[in-house]
Parts: structure tokens; sequence; C-alpha cells
């Protein structure tokens, strides 16, 4: 610890780090409360940050305890009144304000969070006809006022302490130092996890097929375009959630990556590829995800199956349908006119799979605050299906559980007003000795069940090796 503390810059408190991503990961990672958010070098401007934060200074929780809280006041509302309570709206304060965007992280103290796929019901009118099997909340959020944010750019870490709650100078100055201390502290050695055996699905293979194929019977018969329907796989055994999270995020690297420890036996660990939704300033862009192909296992059949992604006229139509709903969506809290399509379709390749990716932006007019844009997005049109309504309810019919988190979306509230979101895919729950993952595809009038089916073997690898003791 330096023998003299930087002066306070405005709210907050900043000292440089000598300490590696990677240990950094692994001792905040390991504290109470702990929220990873992390991207990458290999991933340009949307992985340049990481933000590592622990030890919350609050909670907001919506819980899963069914459904005694419908009707009953506006748990969103609550969320919004405390953002705005907190000072996150508005530009930086004091000096912050002043400095250029490009040299400070994108969330400068805040909160940080999940919503989950079961919260839809308390936004838009759909069943809650399938039975609830997880003990995840609805929607979890902490504040953290200290934490440390990498910059892949530049290959720096800065530790961070903002002044969200007013607290007197020698109080931050006390957390620093505990936090310096605590980040020089030798990790230790990671458990490794262990599990009874492979994971399994909710669904037979062949119960899969029947339910894509039910799916495309309502598209024939004109009830939607497009239905995303997913599977559940589970396993039983002695998870270690950082273990995990490190080795997910070695096997499958992606740049809205995140780590979530609730609470003692309940964790969030996602690679998701994409992004739900980032905020900053009235700006808004949300890049959906649609098409999907294998890497392949030499280098002439990974171009070949990249190349036929970008030839295939069913995966650019089902993009461009949930292009037009994400436009509809978004068109509810942007200026008129504002709301436009960047870049119609691109391909970006992962470990395991190739994606086709649109990007859509508007303005958000004036008033439009946080919660009303969650309103008016949540959830995903990308997991869900056009028209978003009618998809929804024969999601709820198919599929033989609540989703719970999965295809919700996890991400922060910073101080400055600034946002963003990805879309909980590629996500592992752990609860007790328990652990869970969901993978789906969009399915189409000619979709075939089997390739479906199969798809969704393709995206859920990277967790499946995982959980089978490989990366």
């Amino acid at each position: 610890m330096p023998e003299t503390l930087p002066p306070t810059i405005g709210p907050a408190l900043r000292i440089p780090l000598d300490l590696p991503a990677d240990r950094l990961n692994l001792r905040i990672g390991g504290m109470p409360g702990a929220a990873l958010l992390e991207g990458g070098a290999a991933f340009g401007d949307a992985g340049r940050w990481s933000i590592l934060a622990a030890y919350p200074a609050g909670t907001f929780e919506i819980d899963a305890a069914d459904d005694r809280e419908i009707g009953r006041g506006d748990p969103l509302a609550r969320l919004g009144d405390w953002i705005e309570e907190l000072g996150l709206l508005g530009p930086l304060p004091g000096e912050l304000g002043e400095e250029p965007e490009e040299d400070l992280p994108p969330f400068l103290g805040g909160l940080i969070g999940v919503f989950g796929y079961d919260l839809a019901p308390w936004i838009e009118r759909v069943p809650r006809k399938a039975p609830r099997d997880s003990r995840m909340p609805i929607a979890s959020f902490r504040l953290y006022d200290t934490f440390v944010a990498v910059d892949h750019r530049s290959d720096s870490a800065i530790l961070w302490v903002v002044n969200l709650l007013g607290e007197p100078v020698e109080r931050v100055e006390e957390k620093a130092r505990r936090w310096w201390e605590e980040l020089h502290e030798d990790p230790g050695e990671l458990p490794r996890s262990r599990f009874e055996a492979p994971p399994v699905s909710n669904f037979s293979a062949e119960g899969y097929r029947r339910a894509v194929g039910r799916a495309v019977e309502y598209i024939h018969a004109g009830d939607i375009f497009q239905a995303n329907i997913a599977q559940r796989f589970e396993v039983k055994g002695e998870p270690v959630p950082l273990d995990l999270h490190r080795r997910l995020r070695g096997r499958s690297p992606a740049p809205y990556s995140a780590f979530l420890r609730l609470d003692d036996d309940r964790a969030v660990i996602s690679s998701s590829p994409e992004l739900f939704y980032e905020t900053t300033g009235d700006r808004i862009v949300t890049r959906p995800i649609k098409g999907t192909r294998p890497r392949g296992a030499s280098a002439p059949e990974d171009e070949r199956q990249r190349a036929e992604l970008i030839a295939s006229a069913k995966d650019r139509a089902e993009l461009a349908m949930i292009v037009d709903l994400e436009r509809n969506d978004l068109g509810r809290v942007c200026s008129y006119g504002s709301v436009r399509v960047t870049e119609a379709s691109s391909i970006e390749s992962y470990a395991t799979v190739h994606h086709q990716v649109a990007t859509i932006e508007g303005r958000l007019r004036a008033g439009v605050g946080p919660i009303d844009v969650v309103r008016a997005v949540f959830p995903g049109g990308s997991i869900t299906g056009a028209p978003k309504i009618r998809a929804m309810e024969i999601i709820d019919e198919l599929e033989p559980t609540r989703r719970s988190l999965y295809t919700g979306a996890i991400g922060y509230y910073s101080l400055g007003g600034r946002s963003a979101f990805n879309i909980a895919i590629r996500t592992m729950l752990v609860e007790g000795d328990r652990v869970s993952y969901q993978v789906g595809g969009g399915i189409v009038a000619d979709s075939d069940p089997q390739l479906e089916y199969e798809e969704t073997l393709h995206k859920g690898r990277a967790m499946r090796d995982v959980l089978e003791g490989r990366g």
C-alpha cells in the first residue's frame, strides 16, 4: 500500500495496481458478494474493460417465492427509485465529468445484477403455467462502491473507491487500504468442482424434436413467425462456482462474461457473446444474435461453416425478423425517426460457434428512465421470437419448466447514467449441489427438428465440457 494515498478526485479515490488480471479475478472472485463483468483484449472495444467488484453495500431482490407479489406494488418502480436516490442518473459529478470518456471505465460504481427471464410476466401479460423449480431470484442487484477496473487495451488495473453514500473521507480511505491488503494476499489453490455423472436434459432428444415440430405447426398456422425453444441440462455434485467460471472463461471466452456470487450456495456464471443493450447518455444500442454454425475441426472446415452461415437465406430471414422486432421495441422509448439499423448482418466467431449479429441503435426520448427501457425491451426478442408475446406463450406451453435466469440479462447501472446488459445465454446456474444450463434455438417455418436439436448441443458444448472435467 502506498504510504500516502493519492488525493480523492471528486467523488472517487483511485489507486493503480501492479497485479495481473488473472490474479485479480481469482482474488476478488473469492470475496463475499463478488460480481465480475469480464471482457478481454481479443474482443476489441467490446471487451476492453473488466469490472471486478465485491463487498456490496446494499441489495435489491425480487424473490422467486412463487407469484405472491404479483399485483402487490411495482418492484421495478422500487428499483428505479433506488437508482435515482443513489444519484446514478445524469452526468458524472465533479472532476470525473471533465475527464475524456475513453479514459474512464464504463462502470464507475453503482448496481450490478441480473434480471431473470421470469420477470417477463411482471412486464407483459404472459402465462406462468410451467412449474418453477429454481431458487434463483426473479431479479437481483447489489450496490458496489469499491471495485477494480482492468483495461485490457493498456494491460493496467486501477482500484476505485467511489463515495456513493456520502461517507467521511476517512471511511473511503479505510476501504481502499482494506482492499489493497486483501488483493495482495495469496489467493491460495482453488478447489476443483466434482460431479457424479454427465449433465442430463429435461427433454429426451425425441421430446425436443416434437417441441420444435409443434412450434413449426404454430408458424404454419399463422400464430407466429419464429419462436425460441430451449432445453435445460442439469448435473449434481460438488460445484465450486469460481472454478466453473474460470474454466468456462478459458474454454469459451466471450465479451460479456459474468460471475455473480449471490450467496453461499447460489451463483451465476455466464460466457455470453450477446449484448442485450447499452446506454450512454441518450444513445441506446442493441446487438441481437440469430444464426449459428459450429466451429470446424480444421481451417478449411471452419471456413466452410462460416461461409455457409453467410450464405444461408434462412438465417438471414431469421435475423431480419428479430431486427424488426428490436426496432419496434426501441421505438417505444426512442425519439421518432432515430431508430436505425447500423449493421444489418456481420459474422462473429467464438470458441465453439460462429454467430450472425446485427446492430440497431436509437436516441432515447427526454424523460425516459432506466426502468422504462427495461419495460420496453425485456426480454430480448432474439431469445423469445416474433411476435414476442405469442412466442412467450408458446415457450411457456412447450418448455417443461420456467427458465429462471436463463435468457434474462446480466449487467449494471453506473454512476453517470450509463448501463449495459448481456443476454444471459451460455450461462450456468449454481444452486447448492446442482448446476444447470439451458440452450435453445430460433425455430422458423422451414426448421428441421433434428438440425435444431443438434444446434443446441453445439451451443452448449463448452459448458458441457467444463462440467465433464474438460477445459
